[in-house]
């Protein structure tokens, strides 16, 4: 039996973090990168995967920026081979990229659904696609996709971030069923109110009170937070994991008069 610095353990794996440039898949990239895993940071800006990239280099860990539209199939297939070229390998995807809007339901334009469904939901699905693929040849392999506490139960002010939040949630315990037997498993970590980049316009004074207020332990996660949550998804300490919710959210879930 391995110990548990063994089971936790990510040497010698690749994990292909998308939206690694952002504060929440930041810190869980640099997670994977002290767990000993080969980083492959995804994201649009080159100035902030530098910022990262610095932060886990001066931590003794290893990773590399990778721009991609993550959108696009042709995008996604090219990151693909870009990272095997350079790593050989994928044993890790985390797909974190997302957009948020707080627009009332009745003035909601079609270009924000479009927007916010592209990058939530189509772009995750396409990764799980190409990488799911590479991973089900190979018999092995791991996928994180990155939930919310609104793919659980209906936010209000965010409903096209809700509805592509849900469908993530969704599509995610399919392919943990679909896959299960070809030694990939896919997980969604949960997270709960965290002050990221996409929900800070949505986080008004008195929405910040209400969310307190049903959050037991009376704040806000920080990023660093989510690190085991997405160790244990993504190591062999989790072999036995997939198609679960790994909640963390402050007891928020568990909440409710």
């Amino acid at each position: 039996m391995k110990s548990p610095t063994e089971l936790f353990s990510l040497k010698g794996k690749v994990a292909v973090v998308i939206g690694g440039t952002g504060e929440l898949c930041g810190a869980i990239a640099e997670g994977l990168a002290a767990a000993g895993a080969t980083v492959a940071l995804v994201g649009r800006d080159a100035a902030k995967a530098q910022k990262r990239l610095d932060k886990i280099s001066k931590e003794g860990g290893k990773a590399e920026f990778f721009p991609c539209d993550t959108t696009s199939r042709t995008g996604l297939q090219k990151l693909l081979a870009d990272v095997l070229a350079k790593f050989k390998r994928v044993d890790v995807l985390v797909n974190g990229a997302g957009v948020n809007s707080p627009t009332p339901f009745f003035d909601i334009p079609e270009e924000e659904i479009d927007r916010i469904l592209a990058v939530n939901l189509k772009g995750l699905m396409l990764a799980c696609q190409i990488f799911g693929r590479h991973m089900v040849e190979r018999g092995s392999g791991s996928i994180i996709n990155i939930g919310s506490a609104s793919g659980l139960n209906p936010l209000s002010r965010v409903f096209t971030y809700s509805a592509s939040k849900a469908a993530v949630h969704n599509i995610s315990k399919n392919l943990a069923r679909e896959w299960a037997t070809q030694g990939v498993r896919v997980n969604i970590l949960v997270p709960g109110f965290f002050p990221a980049e996409q929900n800070r316009k949505v986080l008004s004074p008195d929405r910040v009170a209400t969310i307190l207020a049903k959050t037991p332990m009376k704040r806000f996660g920080e990023a660093h937070e989510l690190i085991g949550a997405a160790l244990l998804l993504a190591s062999d300490a989790g072999s036995f994991i997939t198609g679960t919710e790994l909640v963390v959210d402050g007891g928020f879930d568990a909440m409710t008069i």
